[in-house]
């Protein structure tokens, strides 16, 4: 009933423009996910092993780091021209690999391709931020980020049947094309940018706004270590269940859907429930059920119901808390709404880049061998955010533009 009352109080052209969204997000997320599940399949395909991968993986997500730098532009261009410059990026470092299917082109692929996914989410977020009030934003954030999990439930099976009977390079023409294709559906479907006013703060003093403002701070700190905390798992799981349960591509692409499944349940609750009981306090619940899941893998995870059971509510309670969090950082300095979006992204890339190192070590160690230190050292990093919560204040503006 709520949902489909804030559904029903957007304006027409922009539940049009969240449905297409939606669609082209799902391009973007499909080629982030394909690679965890088909790791070792990738890894083969170069001729690289599973340490080697984890330093690609590491450049991938550094790349965030920097994206306040390339995703301003939607602060003083326009959220639209932030939008097609992100897949523009990605259209082109996807290509690369087509043309040059070698591992230091791949781990180039990798980085050029996420820069473009790091300036359209920011500029994405900061578009709904602007059209959509902060008492709403939960559910629309959570319908934005619908994509994650059906990439899962749809793209990421998809790569594993072309995979299989293609081979390893098979998806990347495949999304190539569709990101040519995005690009042309956003130009057409977005409204022009308004004009930029002359006195818009500069990258820099944008920037220095962001890291200077405790309680920005405090909030992309918590976001890195909740996203170390889920890298950790998630850059072993599919060569985990693969080595520990023999399974086959097409049950790894299963798996794959079964994530997928748990997370558009995340999603869902956040939608449901996090506008009520309030972003921190969902926040505080979901990584606090995220720990527990943890646990879940280390208890049962010796058998495959019991790892598939864990996995399941793993992401589930992952998914929740990241998504509750999109909308509190938008709200927490709404003058540079963009920039700060795009910090937001690049500590969530420092935080995976963190979780890529230390996954496969903790993985491999001789001590604590598996999925269990992985698991351990996620519980660790929640705890240390869930410290850093209290200090985020959010104090809300009126809505500027269009509401619905």
């Amino acid at each position: 009933m709520i949902c489909d009352q804030t559904l029903k109080s957007l304006s027409r052209p922009l539940r049009v423009q969240l449905l297409t969204i939606v669609i082209v997000r799902l391009v973007f997320n499909t080629s982030h996910r394909m690679i965890y599940p088909f790791l070792s399949y990738f890894a083969r395909g170069l001729g690289v092993d599973l340490n080697t991968m984890s330093y690609a993986l590491t450049a991938r997500s550094l790349t965030g780091f920097f994206s306040p730098l390339l995703a301003s532009v939607a602060d003083s261009r326009g959220r639209k021209a932030g939008m097609l410059f992100g897949l523009f990026l990605f259209s082109l470092g996807v290509s690369l690999v087509v043309f040059w299917p070698v591992y230091p082109v791949f781990a180039l692929s990798l980085v050029v391709s996420t820069a473009g996914y790091l300036v359209f989410v920011p500029s994405l977020q900061a578009y709904l931020g602007d059209h959509v009030s902060y008492a709403q934003r939960g559910l629309v954030m959570a319908l934005s980020e619908i994509a994650w999990s059906i990439s899962a439930i749809v793209g990421v099976p998809l790569v594993g049947f072309l995979i299989a009977r293609q081979g390893w390079l098979a998806p990347f023409p495949l999304l190539v094309l569709l990101g040519l294709l995005s690009f042309a559906l956003l130009w057409r479907i977005l409204p022009r940018d308004p004009a930029v006013a002359a006195a818009q703060p500069n990258l820099w003093a944008n920037l220095r706004r962001v890291f200077t403002y405790p309680p920005a701070l405090a909030g992309l700190l918590m976001v890195m270590l909740y996203s170390t905390a889920n890298e950790l798992v998630t850059f072993v799981y599919g060569v985990w269940i693969e080595d520990r349960f023999a399974l086959a591509i097409a049950s790894l692409g299963a798996a794959a859907l079964g994530i997928g499944l748990a997370e558009l349940g995340g999603e869902a609750l956040v939608g449901g429930l996090t506008d009520r009981m309030g972003k921190q306090r969902a926040i505080a619940i979901g990584v606090l059920l995220n720990c527990l899941s943890a646990v879940v893998l280390v208890l049962f995870g010796r058998w495959l119901p019991g790892a598939l059971v864990g996995l399941f509510l793993f992401y589930l309670t992952f998914e929740f808390t990241l998504v509750s969090g999109i909308p509190l950082m938008s709200e927490i300095l709404p003058p540079a709404r963009a920039t700060l979006m795009a910090a937001h992204m690049a500590l969530i890339s420092l935080g995976r880049a963190v979780g890529d190192l230390l996954a496969p070590r903790l993985f491999t160690n001789p001590w604590l061998p598996g999925m269990d230190a992985n698991a351990w050292g996620a519980i660790l990093f929640n705890l240390l955010a869930l410290l850093l919560l209290r200090r985020v204040v959010v104090k809300t503006t009126p809505l500027s533009g269009e509401s619905g």
